[in-house]
């Protein structure tokens, strides 16, 4: 019975697995969560809450529209509550809020999101993991000129006994009236870990993007960022903390960020 639950698993892993790394080369980077989603799932009933910060010590200071928060010298911190609905499906919820560089602060709206999570190797155990996480948002100017959107990120990849890879292709739209026209945007994070101590990774993270799948931007307008990121986890203390370079003139040169994960 655990041999053909592995064949399963194996099977679906390499169905999703050709998808993932077609979009290998679009993404794009949000800047109220900047994270690669990998084979974690709360376990039934199990609340989870998370801490997302950002900053930008250099990068964009003009609007990109008005309304728009630019990101240098700004802060932006989302609590991302979760819940296990089940031992495959897990439920979210983000809080964005959004400091500018000139004091002025603002709760930024909500996002809910759905994760589906039905390959993932058992718990301590090496194996492929595969998903998908569904959301749905409804933020102000501030973080997107298309206040409602929605996104379907894939999950996948494979955790070894001291190494993590993981890759999350997004299809994202605009729903906003007068926004919807153009197709979905193409978005990318890429993540590669390896354990150098216990409960310490070190590794890369790595977002770009390339706008609307049927209107590629050119390569000097599109974001690529790369990131140095360490993971630790002993209880009760787990957060994810990295050093982000941009990598071409349209992406922020330098971004600090960090994940805390909460404690009940």
């Amino acid at each position: 019975m655990h041999n053909n639950k592995n064949k399963i698993q194996w099977r679906l892993a390499r169905s999703l697995l050709p998808a993932l790394l077609l979009c290998s080369a679009q993404a794009l980077a949000i800047n109220d969560e900047i994270q690669v989603y990998t084979d974690d799932i709360n376990k039934p009933g199990e609340f989870g809450l998370e801490l997302h910060m950002n900053t930008t010590p250099a990068g964009r200071s003009t609007p990109d529209y008005p309304g728009d928060s630019v990101p240098r010298h700004g802060f932006r911190l989302t609590p991302e509550f979760s819940y296990g609905l089940s031992k495959d499906f897990e439920a979210g919820l983000y809080l964005p809020t959004v400091r500018d560089a000139d004091g002025s602060f603002s709760a930024s709206g909500a996002k809910l999101r759905l994760k589906w999570l039905p390959v993932k190797p058992a718990e301590d155990n090496p194996g492929w993991y595969a998903g998908i996480n569904w959301e749905v948002a409804r933020v102000d100017k501030r973080y997107s000129d298309s206040p409602v959107t929605t996104e379907v990120r894939m999950i996948g990849g494979y955790r070894a006994d001291k190494w993590l890879l993981g890759i999350n292709p997004i299809l994202s739209w605009d729903l906003t009236p007068g926004y919807r026209n153009g197709g979905p945007d193409m978005v990318l994070g890429f993540k590669a870990g390896h354990d150098v101590a216990e409960g310490i990774a070190l590794g890369v993270e790595y977002y770009s993007g390339i706008g609307k799948l049927n209107h590629p931007l050119p390569h000097s307008l599109q974001e690529h960022t790369v990131y140095l990121v360490m993971d630790f986890d002993r209880k009760p203390f787990d957060f994810n903390l990295g050093v982000g370079r941009g990598l071409t003139d349209a992406t922020d040169q330098w971004t600090v960020k960090a994940i805390f994960n909460v404690p009940f």
